[in-house]
């Protein structure tokens, strides 16, 4: 018999995904942006280089706070529903039996082989299988928030890094065009490799990126032209 290979799901990742890309492509767009109005306001090397910095340590730190505040809310909620259902295991352990029946028999399986499912499965682990097919809740997908902040951060101050460079090392008399280019440049390829993790079409997720950042870098670059000094 050929051996099986065994089998990868985009879900296992789906956590950690989704703070990455985010952070990665807030730390581009929201530094880049900052270049651009600064650049364009007529500041000089230094004062570009500071805010730039400054976009980078902040937008880290709120982008790791606000992820671990947010996925530590969904880390309680998914604790009170499992809280909920061990006490109710607890107290009506036969009502709990007849639940898990009636959901293998809706999902296909006939009353007699799903009570058997229900039993032989409740006696594995209760509340595992309460969880995963009840409520939804399964130890791939379940909310961590510490891997949530960290992936959050350290994209984003990845992502920061690069217009930063590009700033350090272009000159001032083409910053503005060669920033934004090469910002834009690295959101297309972050937005073709998101969707290509997560099974999209890569052109897809590369134009949308693309469009909504430079619609973000040419909102500060007019503010800062028409507010500098």
């Amino acid at each position: 018999m050929q051996k099986h290979p065994r089998e990868t799901h985009r879900t296992e990742r789906v956590g950690w995904l989704r703070a990455a890309v985010l952070g990665a492509n807030d730390g581009i767009v929201s530094t880049a942006s900052l270049i651009v109005g600064f650049a364009s306001a007529g500041s000089d090397r230094h004062a570009i280089l500071l805010a730039g910095i400054a976009g980078l340590v902040g937008g880290a730190l709120s982008m790791a706070a606000g992820e671990y505040v947010s996925v530590s809310s969904q880390a309680d909620a998914e604790d009170a529903d499992l809280a909920v259902e061990r006490s109710e295991l607890k107290q009506y352990p036969d009502g709990e039996l007849h639940e898990l029946t009636g959901i293998y028999v809706k999902r296909g399986l006939d009353p007699a082989l799903a009570r058997r499912v229900a039993e032989q499965l409740t006696a594995h682990d209760a509340l595992a299988a309460h969880a995963r097919d009840e409520l939804g809740i399964t130890h791939e997908l379940r909310a961590r928030p510490l891997q949530a902040a960290a992936a959050s951060a350290a994209a984003f101050a990845a992502g920061a890094a690069l217009p930063l460079l590009v700033t350090a090392l272009t000159p001032m008399t083409g910053l503005v065009g060669v920033v934004t280019a090469a910002s834009l440049v690295a959101l297309a390829a972050l937005g073709a490799i998101a969707a290509q993790a997560g099974g999209a079409p890569k052109g897809r997720g590369a134009v949308r990126v693309v469009f909504w950042s430079a619609l973000a870098m040419a909102a500060t670059g007019v503010i800062g032209r028409l507010f500098g000094a």
